[in-house]
Protein backbone atom coordinates (compact mmCIF):
# COMPACT_ATOMS: atom_id res chain seq x y z
CA UNK A 1 0.00 0.00 0.00
CA UNK A 2 1.12 2.98 -1.16
CA UNK A 3 1.89 6.22 1.84
CA UNK A 4 -0.07 9.11 0.98
CA UNK A 5 2.06 12.09 0.41
CA UNK A 6 1.94 15.68 -0.93
CA UNK A 7 5.66 15.75 -1.36
CA UNK A 8 6.93 12.88 -3.47
CA UNK A 9 9.49 14.92 -6.02
CA UNK A 10 12.32 14.50 -3.55
CA UNK A 11 12.01 10.56 -3.20
CA UNK A 12 12.28 7.55 -5.42
CA UNK A 13 8.81 7.22 -6.97
CA UNK A 14 8.14 3.65 -6.02
CA UNK A 15 6.18 1.51 -4.14
CA UNK A 16 6.70 2.73 0.02
CA UNK A 17 5.07 0.16 2.29
CA UNK A 18 3.37 2.11 5.70
CA UNK A 19 5.93 2.03 8.68
CA UNK A 20 5.19 -0.78 11.30
CA UNK A 21 1.78 -1.51 9.33
CA UNK A 22 -0.24 -3.48 11.67
CA UNK A 23 -0.72 -0.26 13.86
CA UNK A 24 -0.20 2.55 11.43
CA UNK A 25 -2.93 5.11 11.80
CA UNK A 26 -4.64 2.76 14.54
CA UNK A 27 -4.81 5.66 17.16
CA UNK A 28 -7.63 7.72 17.02
CA UNK A 29 -7.51 11.51 16.81
CA UNK A 30 -10.45 13.66 17.42
CA UNK A 31 -11.37 16.23 15.35
CA UNK A 32 -12.64 19.80 15.88
CA UNK A 33 -11.87 19.13 19.67
CA UNK A 34 -10.39 20.78 22.43
CA UNK A 35 -6.44 21.32 22.64
CA UNK A 36 -5.93 19.45 25.87
CA UNK A 37 -7.84 16.27 24.13
CA UNK A 38 -6.42 16.08 21.10
CA UNK A 39 -3.03 16.28 23.08
CA UNK A 40 -3.86 12.89 25.04
CA UNK A 41 -4.47 11.26 21.30
CA UNK A 42 -0.95 12.03 20.41
CA UNK A 43 0.82 11.27 24.12
CA UNK A 44 2.50 8.08 23.97
CA UNK A 45 5.49 7.85 21.21
CA UNK A 46 7.35 11.03 23.60
CA UNK A 47 7.12 8.69 26.24
CA UNK A 48 8.39 5.44 24.50
CA UNK A 49 11.21 7.66 23.16
CA UNK A 50 12.21 8.75 26.53
CA UNK A 51 12.67 5.13 27.77
CA UNK A 52 15.94 5.54 25.67
CA UNK A 53 17.17 8.16 27.13
CA UNK A 54 16.76 6.42 31.02
CA UNK A 55 17.86 3.05 29.54
CA UNK A 56 20.83 1.41 32.19
CA UNK A 57 23.27 2.06 29.83
CA UNK A 58 22.84 5.70 31.38
CA UNK A 59 23.29 4.27 34.96
CA UNK A 60 27.09 3.54 34.49
CA UNK A 61 27.95 7.12 33.31
CA UNK A 62 25.72 8.92 35.76
CA UNK A 63 26.95 7.01 38.77
CA UNK A 64 30.71 7.57 37.45
CA UNK A 65 30.47 11.00 36.75
CA UNK A 66 28.29 12.04 40.01
CA UNK A 67 30.78 9.80 42.35
CA UNK A 68 33.91 11.32 40.49
CA UNK A 69 33.23 14.75 40.09
CA UNK A 70 30.39 15.42 41.82
CA UNK A 71 27.63 17.95 40.64
CA UNK A 72 29.57 19.39 37.93
CA UNK A 73 28.14 17.28 34.77
CA UNK A 74 25.11 17.89 35.30
CA UNK A 75 25.57 20.89 32.56
CA UNK A 76 26.42 17.97 30.46
CA UNK A 77 22.78 15.78 30.80
CA UNK A 78 21.22 19.14 30.27
CA UNK A 79 23.05 20.16 26.89
CA UNK A 80 22.66 16.47 25.97
CA UNK A 81 18.89 16.79 26.41
CA UNK A 82 18.31 20.19 24.55
CA UNK A 83 20.54 17.93 21.85
CA UNK A 84 18.12 15.37 22.13
CA UNK A 85 14.69 17.60 22.07
CA UNK A 86 15.80 18.85 18.66
CA UNK A 87 16.78 15.82 16.96
CA UNK A 88 14.07 13.78 18.29
CA UNK A 89 11.54 17.15 16.59
CA UNK A 90 13.30 16.60 13.02
CA UNK A 91 12.42 12.65 13.32
CA UNK A 92 9.05 13.10 13.97
CA UNK A 93 8.81 15.54 11.53
CA UNK A 94 10.18 13.78 9.21
CA UNK A 95 7.82 10.54 9.74
CA UNK A 96 4.46 12.74 9.85
CA UNK A 97 5.51 15.26 7.02
CA UNK A 98 6.65 12.53 4.35
CA UNK A 99 5.37 9.36 5.38
CA UNK A 100 8.80 7.82 6.13
CA UNK A 101 10.35 6.58 8.72
CA UNK A 102 14.19 7.43 8.68
CA UNK A 103 15.32 4.01 7.67
CA UNK A 104 13.21 4.52 4.71
CA UNK A 105 14.08 7.98 3.97
CA UNK A 106 17.59 6.46 3.93
CA UNK A 107 16.68 3.57 1.61
CA UNK A 108 14.87 5.96 -0.79
CA UNK A 109 18.08 8.86 -1.11
CA UNK A 110 20.79 6.43 -0.86
CA UNK A 111 22.28 4.04 -3.01
CA UNK A 112 21.90 0.26 -2.15
CA UNK A 113 25.45 0.00 -1.18
CA UNK A 114 25.07 2.89 1.56
CA UNK A 115 21.56 1.83 2.39
CA UNK A 116 23.25 -1.35 3.59
CA UNK A 117 26.24 -0.02 5.12
CA UNK A 118 23.87 2.26 7.58
CA UNK A 119 21.39 -0.73 7.99
CA UNK A 120 24.51 -2.52 9.27
CA UNK A 121 25.71 0.47 11.86
CA UNK A 122 22.10 0.53 13.23
CA UNK A 123 22.31 -2.97 13.85
CA UNK A 124 24.83 -2.27 15.37
CA UNK A 125 23.48 0.50 17.89
CA UNK A 126 20.85 -1.84 18.42
CA UNK A 127 22.42 -4.45 19.80
CA UNK A 128 24.41 -2.43 21.64
CA UNK A 129 21.50 -1.10 23.14
CA UNK A 130 19.57 -4.20 23.46
CA UNK A 131 23.04 -5.67 25.75
CA UNK A 132 22.72 -2.92 28.14
CA UNK A 133 19.14 -3.52 28.60
CA UNK A 134 19.94 -7.40 29.34
CA UNK A 135 23.07 -6.73 31.38
CA UNK A 136 20.66 -4.02 33.65
CA UNK A 137 17.84 -6.22 33.95
CA UNK A 138 20.07 -9.17 34.78
CA UNK A 139 22.14 -6.91 37.21
CA UNK A 140 18.65 -5.80 39.20
CA UNK A 141 17.21 -9.57 39.38
CA UNK A 142 20.76 -10.46 41.03
CA UNK A 143 20.16 -7.27 43.36
CA UNK A 144 16.76 -7.85 44.22
CA UNK A 145 16.45 -11.55 44.22
CA UNK A 146 20.12 -12.88 44.66
CA UNK A 147 19.93 -14.73 41.15
CA UNK A 148 23.54 -15.08 39.10
CA UNK A 149 23.96 -12.82 36.30
CA UNK A 150 23.98 -16.10 33.85
CA UNK A 151 20.26 -17.08 34.64
CA UNK A 152 19.23 -13.54 34.84
CA UNK A 153 20.76 -13.06 31.43
CA UNK A 154 18.85 -16.31 30.12
CA UNK A 155 15.16 -15.19 31.46
CA UNK A 156 15.77 -12.00 29.97
CA UNK A 157 15.38 -14.35 26.20
CA UNK A 158 11.48 -14.78 27.84
CA UNK A 159 10.64 -11.38 27.13
CA UNK A 160 10.15 -12.27 23.52
CA UNK A 161 6.92 -14.20 24.53
CA UNK A 162 5.22 -10.85 26.52
CA UNK A 163 6.09 -8.63 23.53
CA UNK A 164 4.11 -10.77 21.61
CA UNK A 165 1.42 -11.12 23.21
CA UNK A 166 1.04 -7.13 24.07
CA UNK A 167 1.55 -6.63 20.43
CA UNK A 168 -2.19 -8.12 20.18
CA UNK A 169 -3.55 -6.28 22.36
CA UNK A 170 -2.77 -2.87 20.59
CA UNK A 171 -0.25 0.08 20.30
CA UNK A 172 -2.07 2.03 23.16
CA UNK A 173 -1.35 -0.55 25.53
CA UNK A 174 2.30 -1.04 24.85
CA UNK A 175 2.44 3.02 25.82
CA UNK A 176 0.52 2.59 28.57
CA UNK A 177 2.63 -0.51 30.29
CA UNK A 178 5.96 2.09 29.21
CA UNK A 179 4.14 5.42 30.98
CA UNK A 180 3.38 2.79 33.87
CA UNK A 181 7.34 2.10 34.54
CA UNK A 182 7.91 5.31 33.85
CA UNK A 183 6.09 6.35 36.75
CA UNK A 184 7.43 3.72 39.00
CA UNK A 185 11.18 4.96 38.60
CA UNK A 186 9.95 8.65 39.22
CA UNK A 187 8.68 7.60 42.44
CA UNK A 188 11.40 5.46 42.96
CA UNK A 189 14.21 8.53 42.26
CA UNK A 190 11.52 11.32 43.99
CA UNK A 191 12.32 9.07 47.24
CA UNK A 192 15.93 8.67 46.44
CA UNK A 193 16.36 12.10 46.35
CA UNK A 194 14.56 13.20 49.63
CA UNK A 195 16.53 10.96 51.82
CA UNK A 196 20.36 11.96 49.78
CA UNK A 197 19.75 15.66 50.66
CA UNK A 198 21.71 16.77 47.65
CA UNK A 199 22.70 20.73 47.79
CA UNK A 200 20.23 22.83 45.68
CA UNK A 201 23.31 25.19 45.19
CA UNK A 202 25.17 22.54 44.33
CA UNK A 203 23.06 21.24 41.78
CA UNK A 204 22.13 25.30 40.45
CA UNK A 205 26.25 25.10 39.79
CA UNK A 206 26.11 21.79 37.98
CA UNK A 207 23.85 23.20 35.70
CA UNK A 208 25.96 25.52 34.00
CA UNK A 209 28.52 24.71 31.90
CA UNK A 210 32.39 24.57 32.97
CA UNK A 211 35.38 25.10 31.03
CA UNK A 212 37.01 21.88 33.40
CA UNK A 213 34.47 19.89 31.39
CA UNK A 214 36.94 20.18 28.46
CA UNK A 215 40.30 20.68 29.83
CA UNK A 216 39.99 17.71 32.37
CA UNK A 217 40.85 14.55 29.96
CA UNK A 218 38.85 12.07 32.60
CA UNK A 219 36.01 14.36 32.75
CA UNK A 220 36.04 15.10 28.94
CA UNK A 221 35.54 11.29 28.27
CA UNK A 222 32.62 10.52 31.27
CA UNK A 223 31.62 13.61 29.63
CA UNK A 224 31.32 11.75 25.94
CA UNK A 225 29.58 8.84 28.08
CA UNK A 226 26.86 10.73 29.26
CA UNK A 227 26.50 12.31 25.70
CA UNK A 228 26.67 8.56 23.99
CA UNK A 229 23.95 7.22 27.18
CA UNK A 230 21.39 10.26 26.09
CA UNK A 231 21.18 10.45 22.52
CA UNK A 232 20.69 7.25 21.24
CA UNK A 233 20.92 6.93 17.48
CA UNK A 234 18.09 3.69 17.18
CA UNK A 235 15.42 6.53 19.13
CA UNK A 236 15.79 8.81 16.11
CA UNK A 237 14.28 5.68 13.33
CA UNK A 238 12.00 4.13 16.49
CA UNK A 239 10.23 7.91 17.07
CA UNK A 240 9.82 8.51 13.27
CA UNK A 241 7.79 5.35 13.23
CA UNK A 242 5.67 5.08 15.65
CA UNK A 243 4.29 8.82 15.78
CA UNK A 244 2.71 7.51 12.13
CA UNK A 245 0.52 5.10 14.81
CA UNK A 246 -2.02 8.71 14.82
CA UNK A 247 -4.72 8.56 12.61
CA UNK A 248 -4.24 12.38 11.72
CA UNK A 249 -5.47 14.35 8.28
CA UNK A 250 -3.14 13.33 5.39
CA UNK A 251 -3.27 16.85 4.01
CA UNK A 252 -1.21 19.66 5.32
CA UNK A 253 -3.04 21.22 8.21
CA UNK A 254 -3.41 18.05 9.62
CA UNK A 255 -0.14 17.37 9.31
CA UNK A 256 1.13 20.68 10.86
CA UNK A 257 -1.25 19.92 13.55
CA UNK A 258 0.33 16.31 14.27
CA UNK A 259 3.92 18.03 14.26
CA UNK A 260 2.79 20.57 16.35
CA UNK A 261 1.12 18.23 19.37
CA UNK A 262 3.57 14.82 18.71
CA UNK A 263 6.66 17.79 19.53
CA UNK A 264 4.67 18.77 22.72
CA UNK A 265 4.65 15.53 23.70
CA UNK A 266 8.71 14.03 22.56
CA UNK A 267 9.48 17.59 24.55
CA UNK A 268 7.50 17.00 28.00
CA UNK A 269 8.34 13.10 27.85
CA UNK A 270 12.08 14.00 27.43
CA UNK A 271 12.00 16.15 30.21
CA UNK A 272 11.05 13.82 32.81
CA UNK A 273 13.97 11.89 30.90
CA UNK A 274 15.75 14.11 31.83
CA UNK A 275 14.75 14.19 35.66
CA UNK A 276 15.45 10.98 35.88
CA UNK A 277 19.04 11.02 34.25
CA UNK A 278 20.00 14.08 36.64
CA UNK A 279 18.56 12.23 39.40
CA UNK A 280 21.07 9.56 39.02
CA UNK A 281 23.62 11.95 38.81
CA UNK A 282 22.84 13.96 41.87
CA UNK A 283 22.14 10.62 44.18
CA UNK A 284 25.65 10.02 43.22
CA UNK A 285 27.21 12.83 43.79
CA UNK A 286 25.14 13.38 47.14
CA UNK A 287 25.88 10.17 48.18
CA UNK A 288 29.41 9.07 46.62
CA UNK A 289 31.16 11.79 45.74
CA UNK A 290 30.81 13.96 49.37
CA UNK A 291 31.00 10.58 51.44
CA UNK A 292 34.56 9.96 49.98
CA UNK A 293 33.91 7.21 48.19
CA UNK A 294 34.40 8.33 44.81
CA UNK A 295 35.94 5.37 43.10
CA UNK A 296 32.25 4.05 42.55
CA UNK A 297 31.89 3.22 39.39
CA UNK A 298 28.80 0.62 38.78
CA UNK A 299 25.81 -0.17 39.76
CA UNK A 300 26.37 -2.92 41.87
CA UNK A 301 28.45 -1.05 43.77
CA UNK A 302 26.47 2.11 43.94
CA UNK A 303 23.37 -0.64 44.92
CA UNK A 304 25.53 -2.09 48.28
CA UNK A 305 26.55 1.32 49.75
CA UNK A 306 23.22 3.64 49.26
CA UNK A 307 21.67 1.51 52.37
CA UNK A 308 24.79 2.29 54.81
CA UNK A 309 25.73 5.72 53.74
CA UNK A 310 22.67 7.24 53.39
CA UNK A 311 21.68 5.51 56.85
CA UNK A 312 18.25 4.09 55.46
CA UNK A 313 16.47 0.78 54.33
CA UNK A 314 15.00 1.35 51.03
CA UNK A 315 17.09 3.51 49.31
CA UNK A 316 18.87 0.22 48.02
CA UNK A 317 15.56 -1.96 46.95
CA UNK A 318 14.30 0.96 45.02
CA UNK A 319 17.38 1.55 43.37
CA UNK A 320 17.33 -2.08 41.82
CA UNK A 321 13.58 -1.82 41.33
CA UNK A 322 13.94 1.29 39.12
CA UNK A 323 16.80 -0.43 36.85
CA UNK A 324 14.78 -3.76 36.83
CA UNK A 325 11.61 -1.28 35.50
CA UNK A 326 14.00 0.79 33.06
CA UNK A 327 15.21 -2.46 31.62
CA UNK A 328 11.83 -3.84 30.67
CA UNK A 329 11.01 -0.04 29.31
CA UNK A 330 14.11 -0.71 27.05
CA UNK A 331 13.30 -3.98 25.81
CA UNK A 332 10.08 -2.79 24.13
CA UNK A 333 11.04 0.15 22.20
CA UNK A 334 14.66 -1.78 21.72
CA UNK A 335 12.48 -4.27 20.08
CA UNK A 336 10.64 -1.93 17.93
CA UNK A 337 13.17 0.08 16.36
CA UNK A 338 14.43 -3.12 15.74
CA UNK A 339 11.71 -4.35 13.86
CA UNK A 340 11.77 -0.74 12.07
CA UNK A 341 15.57 -0.65 10.93
CA UNK A 342 15.11 -3.53 9.24
CA UNK A 343 12.30 -3.46 7.35
CA UNK A 344 12.79 0.23 5.85
CA UNK A 345 16.06 -0.64 5.28
CA UNK A 346 15.99 -3.99 3.61
CA UNK A 347 11.97 -3.79 2.71
CA UNK A 348 11.88 -7.48 4.54
CA UNK A 349 9.69 -8.26 6.71
CA UNK A 350 10.34 -11.43 9.17
CA UNK A 351 7.84 -12.57 11.84
CA UNK A 352 8.09 -10.52 15.06
CA UNK A 353 8.77 -13.45 17.64
CA UNK A 354 11.96 -13.69 14.93
CA UNK A 355 13.01 -10.67 14.87
CA UNK A 356 12.94 -10.50 18.20
CA UNK A 357 14.94 -13.65 18.91
CA UNK A 358 17.93 -12.28 16.60
CA UNK A 359 17.86 -8.91 18.47
CA UNK A 360 17.79 -10.48 21.51
CA UNK A 361 20.90 -13.88 20.91
CA UNK A 362 23.23 -11.15 19.89
CA UNK A 363 23.04 -9.27 22.90
CA UNK A 364 22.66 -12.16 25.30
CA UNK A 365 25.47 -14.55 23.72
CA UNK A 366 27.91 -12.18 24.37
CA UNK A 367 26.67 -10.98 27.51
CA UNK A 368 26.33 -14.22 28.68
CA UNK A 369 30.00 -15.30 28.36
CA UNK A 370 31.32 -12.22 29.71
CA UNK A 371 29.63 -13.04 32.88
CA UNK A 372 30.37 -16.63 32.80
CA UNK A 373 34.05 -16.03 32.43
CA UNK A 374 34.67 -12.35 34.34
CA UNK A 375 31.52 -11.68 36.35
CA UNK A 376 30.03 -8.87 37.48
CA UNK A 377 33.88 -6.89 36.85
CA UNK A 378 33.31 -7.86 32.91
CA UNK A 379 29.26 -7.29 32.88
CA UNK A 380 30.08 -3.44 34.19
CA UNK A 381 32.98 -3.01 31.55
CA UNK A 382 30.90 -4.59 29.13
CA UNK A 383 27.88 -2.16 29.82
CA UNK A 384 30.14 1.26 29.43
CA UNK A 385 31.45 -0.33 26.39
CA UNK A 386 28.00 -0.47 25.04
CA UNK A 387 27.48 3.21 25.40
CA UNK A 388 30.80 4.01 23.81
CA UNK A 389 29.35 1.72 20.87
CA UNK A 390 26.29 3.86 20.74
CA UNK A 391 27.94 6.80 20.74
CA UNK A 392 30.28 6.07 17.88
CA UNK A 393 27.32 4.99 15.97
CA UNK A 394 25.09 8.00 16.57
CA UNK A 395 26.79 10.20 13.89
CA UNK A 396 25.67 7.88 11.37
CA UNK A 397 22.33 8.48 12.38
CA UNK A 398 21.87 12.39 12.94
CA UNK A 399 23.58 13.13 9.62
CA UNK A 400 20.90 11.78 7.41
CA UNK A 401 18.22 13.20 9.50
CA UNK A 402 19.75 16.42 9.67
CA UNK A 403 19.83 16.31 5.65
CA UNK A 404 16.70 15.09 4.70
CA UNK A 405 14.65 17.78 7.16
CA UNK A 406 16.64 20.69 5.40
CA UNK A 407 15.81 19.49 1.89
CA UNK A 408 13.03 21.38 0.41
CA UNK A 409 12.58 18.93 -2.15
CA UNK A 410 11.95 16.49 0.39
CA UNK A 411 9.86 17.99 3.08
CA UNK A 412 7.75 20.95 1.18
CA UNK A 413 6.27 23.32 3.45
CA UNK A 414 7.73 21.84 6.71
CA UNK A 415 11.21 21.93 5.70
CA UNK A 416 13.44 23.28 8.48
CA UNK A 417 13.76 27.27 8.91
CA UNK A 418 17.33 28.33 8.27
CA UNK A 419 17.75 28.99 12.48
CA UNK A 420 16.65 25.70 12.84
CA UNK A 421 19.30 23.58 10.26
CA UNK A 422 22.19 25.84 11.49
CA UNK A 423 21.75 24.81 14.76
CA UNK A 424 20.76 21.00 13.74
CA UNK A 425 24.36 20.86 12.03
CA UNK A 426 26.45 22.57 14.51
CA UNK A 427 24.65 20.17 16.86
CA UNK A 428 25.93 17.10 14.47
CA UNK A 429 29.06 18.66 14.06
CA UNK A 430 29.83 18.55 18.31
CA UNK A 431 28.28 14.77 18.17
CA UNK A 432 30.70 14.03 15.36
CA UNK A 433 33.67 15.76 16.69
CA UNK A 434 33.70 14.51 20.19
CA UNK A 435 32.81 10.85 19.01
CA UNK A 436 36.00 11.39 17.12
CA UNK A 437 37.47 12.04 20.30
CA UNK A 438 36.03 9.16 22.35
CA UNK A 439 37.58 6.72 19.64
CA UNK A 440 40.98 8.09 20.10
CA UNK A 441 41.61 8.43 23.78
CA UNK A 442 39.84 5.02 23.78
CA UNK A 443 42.26 3.42 21.24
CA UNK A 444 44.97 5.07 22.57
Amino acid sequence: MNTTNTFMKGWRQDNVSQSLPDVHSTIKVPRNSGFFRTLMAYAGPGLMVAVGYMDPGNWATDIAGGAQFGYRLLSVILISNLFAILLQHLSLKLGIATGRDLAQACRDHYSRPVSIGLWLLAEIAIAATDLAEVIGSAIALNLLFGMPLPVGICITALDVMLLLYLQHKGFRVIESIVGSLILIILLCFGYELVVSQPSLTAISGGLLPQKEIITNPNMLYIAIGILGATVMPHNLYLHSSIVQTRDYDRTDTGRQSAIRFATIDSTVSLFLAFFINASILILSAATFHVSGNQHIADITDAYHLLDPILGVQLAGILFAVALLASGQNSTLTGTLAGQIVMEGFLNLRLKPWVRRLITRLLAIVPALIVALLYGEKGTAELLVLSQVILSLQLSFAVVPLVRFTGDKLKMGRFVNPQWMNIIAWVIAVVIITLNGYLLWSTLR
